[in-house]
């Protein structure tokens, strides 16, 4: 039964970290909406009712149905993901209502996802596979299944925040030749991780690979498309771990096909999931995760964690760690 004297605090997801649970228990009267694979927005919607803190852990839009939907008590609404487009920001902002998401913590996590495609798609480990499950294994080949290599290579990020910085360091590892990065402004963190700050139409002209670390806004919506592939080496590869919004999928598909750029790998892709048949899952040169950066146990329990202490402090008066500015 529900404790009228604390106040409600809605979790959106059963599967929540118990560690982010404990933060709030005490003193909150949690509500947890059920459901599987996750709650429909339709339980959620029940749920949210007169709840003063949401724990958003579920890709549903939070927009102005669901706050018509909390009600007057509604003072914050943190997110456990770094992304936050599917976050009405604006409106909640505009009504006083608090917001954070847990950026930092995904960095790591995220940052050995885009290491690990670039690695499978350079090295043609899914074709490697492939070829050995079909018994197309063919010893004595000189240049049967030849790759790209890291070593001495010119690597671009577009977007040097913390997923960006965070594979720059990776990479340095690889013993790659330059880091280049592009973005609205050069970032001290470039100069000591030894990145250079370069246009985005040097970065793509120059780099072997590119990294898509950027945040997903309308500026970057298809900020790859038809003819910034034009612009990239044909021997080039493209990861992205951002959202699938900012490459434009079909200009992608094509650039694949025509040898435009040489391979691809996506953890982020439109829709997800992605229909099991779509053209993407018939490229051998395309690599595809389905959208596994966060997916470690470490990283969702720190992510589950700091939303639940940004929901503590926002209730309690006190300043939110990660707001969403």
């Amino acid at each position: 039964m529900s404790n009228s004297n604390k106040l409600k605090v809605l979790i959106t997801h059963p599967e929540v970290a118990s560690k982010a649970l404990d933060i709030l228990k005490q003193k909150f009267d949690l509500t947890i909406s059920k459901g599987y694979p996750f709650p429909s927005r339709n339980q959620i919607l029940n749920d949210i009712k007169g709840a003063s803190g949401v724990l958003w852990a579920v890709c549903h839009k939070f927009d102005q149905e669901m706050i018509d939907a909390a009600g007057p008590n509604l003072k914050v609404v943190s997110t456990k993901s770094a992304g936050y487009d599917h976050i009405n920001v604006p409106l909640l902002k505009s009504l006083s209502i608090l917001c954070s998401n847990t950026p930092g913590v995904v960095s790591n996590p995220t940052a050995e996802i885009a290491v690990a495609l670039l690695l499978a798609t350079s090295r043609r480990l899914q074709e490697g596979y492939q070829a050995i499950i079909r018994g197309q294994w063919e010893v004595g080949r000189i240049q049967w299944m030849l790759g790209q290599s890291l070593e001495n290579s010119t690597v671009g990020i577009v977007g040097l925040g913390g997923i960006g910085c965070s594979v720059a360091k990776k990479l340095r590892g690889f013993d790659v030749k330059r880091i280049l990065y592009s973005g609205h402004n050069e970032k001290p963190a470039g100069k000591s991780l030894e990145c250079e700050f370069v246009s985005q139409d040097y970065l793509l002209q120059e780099s072997d690979f590119i990294i898509i670390s950027c945040t997903f806004t309308k500026e970057t919506k298809h900020l790859f498309n038809r003819e910034t592939f034009k612009k990239m080496k044909p021997s080039s590869i493209l990861i992205n771990v951002s959202r699938g919004g900012v490459v434009d999928q079909e200009a992608l598909i094509e650039a694949l096909i025509n040898k435009t750029i040489w391979g691809a790998g996506l953890d982020v892709m439109t829709p997800e999931p992605l229909p099991h048949d779509h053209p993407l899952t018939k490229l051998p040169n395309c690599v595809l995760a389905p959208h596994l950066g966060t997916a470690t146990e470490r990283a969702e329990e720190n992510m589950a964690v700091l939303a639940a202490q940004n929901i503590y402090n926002a209730l309690n008066n006190l300043p939110l760690l990660t707001p969403i500015l």
